[in-house]
């Protein structure tokens, strides 16, 4: 999450929009173009949501090495890699999540992958989660869910899964 406010702090700073770390993280999972659409109404801007997107993707690549994986999620993935099915959910595209594990060299290890676009309602609401239990044969209360924001928080929640608080994961593990 951290990289992904560095990129986006510079994405918006060329339209010389505010987004405070707060919110960013209180909205994390919404999907990039979902909160450009937000942004520019709350602060009356007309910025094209999908070069504004793509702008922010380019500089968020642009770091990923320095990507840092969140040791307590490593150390389960580790422990239980093999034993039990793995999966992301995250409100970044398909590309995104996948450059992010592959710079871990960590996309071997999951199963699946939940990503914007493949959902239709952003969390808080559970369908991502919902979809990715659905994906991996399993029932949502027998998952553990690592999540960096309050709305992942309570997605995993109302999706009936054991959500766990990591205010530095990158992305919603199953």
């Amino acid at each position: 999450m951290p990289l992904h406010y560095v990129a986006w702090r510079k994405a918006l700073g060329e339209w010389n929009c505010e987004f405070a770390e707060e919110l960013f993280y209180a909205w994390g999972g919404r999907p990039t173009g979902e909160i450009i659409s937000t942004l520019n109404e709350k602060h009356g801007l007309r910025m094209p949501v999908e070069s504004v997107a793509r702008r922010k993707e380019e500089f968020y690549f642009a770091m990923l090495p320095e990507l840092k994986v969140v040791p307590e999620v490593l150390e389960h993935i580790e422990a239980q890699h093999g034993r039990i099915p793995f999966a992301v959910v995250s409100g970044s595209a398909r590309d995104s999540v996948t450059a992010s594990l592959e710079t871990l060299k960590l996309l071997d290890r999951f199963e699946t992958l939940v990503c914007a676009g493949e959902y239709t309602k952003s969390k808080p609401d559970p369908e991502a989660f919902l979809l990715a239990a659905s994906r991996l044969g399993v029932v949502p209360k027998s998952c553990l869910v690592f999540e960096d924001t309050e709305m992942g928080i309570q997605a995993a929640t109302a999706a009936g899964t054991t959500p766990v608080f990591t205010s530095r994961a990158s992305a919603s593990i199953f």
